[in-house]
């Protein structure tokens, strides 16, 4: 028992004192391993062993990569942002900018959630989308604290709820298969098909917090200096003081890639709902792009290459968090604290519920990444969801919000560092008062008390 804990404590701490996640999971995994009298060849063994367990999820993730990249070449996402851009500076009529602000906010949401699933580009939308708008929020005198919520749960919410895309992989891939994985030798399996249902309680909290963001904490007018920034994309946008309607020049893209684009998207989400497979989906995408010559062919090796290292860090963190599980479960160690942690806890399903929603809180925070969470706490919570008698719906509650806790609050998470890379453009949005606090504050609270719900009634 003592060797797990140290493990995840050693882990959790390196991670916080800012070293690499993936050195940090390994520390950890062989200081556990030793502790445990596995010897250093049989610590390394069972890391090994346990690498295979993320070879497909980092593959998926380096394939959406590139799928991601070959679809910014086609110059889509920039016509988007300036529709977006156009549509929202049109009038400056006082009455029409209250109307104009909520049209932000649903359109930004609206873009957070469809880079999860129906074109899963995640974050690599912000740098496109953002910069260009950051005048129009200075002249609506608009918080950035509310977008950054919005652009949080758009990136959270969706994978926690909607099997399809990043969410698919979450789902699916990491919270189904790692639960079935540690739960067949207790004749435990749980069906793809019930996990939205037990996320939508967690999921739900969220989306009251975000309310509350929006219409309570961040309600009020914030002001910004209009600072020039350089442009990174092709839009370019100019704001007078005296209007609201910047001078737009639209990029230049022909009909046949604009349509090509929009098939390649709509095939991969075919193909992604008809297969289960992303891997799949993304060939399918990135194929069809390159036939319409959307890049040349000897670009196509830098284009796939560089889009799969934009995902390679994720990749390898979710690989070396299935060894690092792998050594944990190698120690035998699981029963042990399973029975010391109803001995401490007693009876009380409440208090489990509770204090396992906390440490993964936690550990969410320490690594940055919900995705790679999952395999950690799973192999320690299913045997213990079990032995307190929850139900298959509260187990799945219980470990994927515990999983997702951090990632909306954590400083190392993509979803608090991408939308502060696109609203920090002009050095006006500090990464921990504007992006960690506000999103912990709205999205981590709810989350421990609607799941901590979950547990109790599903």
């Amino acid at each position: 028992m003592f060797a797990i804990l140290a493990a995840i404590a050693i882990m959790f701490g390196l991670s916080l004192a800012r070293v690499p996640v993936v050195f940090a999971l390994v520390i950890g995994a062989v200081s556990g391993g030793l502790l445990a009298g596995l010897g250093l060849q049989g610590t390394l063994d069972a890391f090994n062993n346990g690498l295979g367990g993320g070879a497909k999820i980092a593959l998926a993730y380096g394939i959406l990569g590139a799928f991601a990249l070959a679809l910014a070449r086609s110059g889509l996402p920039d016509l988007l942002a300036y529709k977006l851009i156009r549509t929202l500076t049109g009038s400056s009529n006082t009455k029409v900018q209250n109307r104009v602000k909520y049209l932000i906010y649903f359109t930004v949401a609206l873009a957070a959630v469809f880079s999860q699933n129906l074109i899963p580009v995640h974050i690599a939308f912000i740098p496109v989308l953002i910069p260009p708008l950051l005048s129009v929020f200075n002249h609506l005198n608009l918080d950035r604290r509310a977008v950054v919520c919005l652009l949080t749960f758009g990136l959270v919410a969706t994978y926690m709820f909607v099997p399809v895309g990043f969410g698919a992989i979450f789902l699916n891939d990491i919270l189904a298969h790692n639960i079935n994985t540690f739960g067949a030798p207790y004749g435990f399996a749980i069906q793809n098909e019930d996990i939205p249902a037990a996320m939508f309680i967690p999921v739900f909290g969220m989306f009251i917090g975000l309310l509350f963001a929006l219409f309570v904490s961040y309600r009020k007018p914030r002001h910004y200096q209009d600072v020039q920034i350089e442009r990174t994309q092709s839009i370019s946008s100019e704001l007078n003081a005296n209007t609201t309607a910047p001078t737009l020049q639209a990029p230049q893209i022909a009909k046949f890639t604009l349509w090509m684009a929009v098939f390649a998207i709509i095939a991969t989400l075919a193909v992604q709902l008809y297969s289960d497979s992303m891997i799949l989906a993304g060939l399918v995408g990135v194929a069809i792009l390159s036939c319409a010559g959307i890049f040349k062919w000897k670009e196509a090796d830098d284009v796939i290459i560089t889009g799969m290292r934009m995902m390679a860090l994720i990749g390898f963190i979710m690989i070396a968090a299935q060894g690092f599980a792998s050594v944990i479960e190698a120690t035998n160690q699981v029963p042990a604290l399973v029975e010391a942690s109803v001995e401490w806890i007693g009876n009380s399903k409440a208090l489990a519920a509770f204090l396992m929603l906390l440490i993964g809180l936690l550990i969410t925070l320490g690594i940055g990444s919900s995705f790679s969470t999952v395999p950690i706490l799973a192999i320690i919570y299913v045997p213990l969801c079990l032995q307190f008698g929850f139900s298959p719906a509260a187990t799945i509650a219980i470990i994927g919000t515990a999983a997702a806790l951090g990632d909306a609050g954590s400083p190392a998470s993509d979803s608090t560092l991408g939308p502060t890379s696109g609203l920090n453009m002009d050095g006006q949005h500090d990464h921990m008062k504007d992006s960690v606090v506000p999103t912990f504050i709205h999205f981590n609270i709810p989350l421990i008390i609607f799941g901590w719900i979950a547990a109790m009634v599903l």
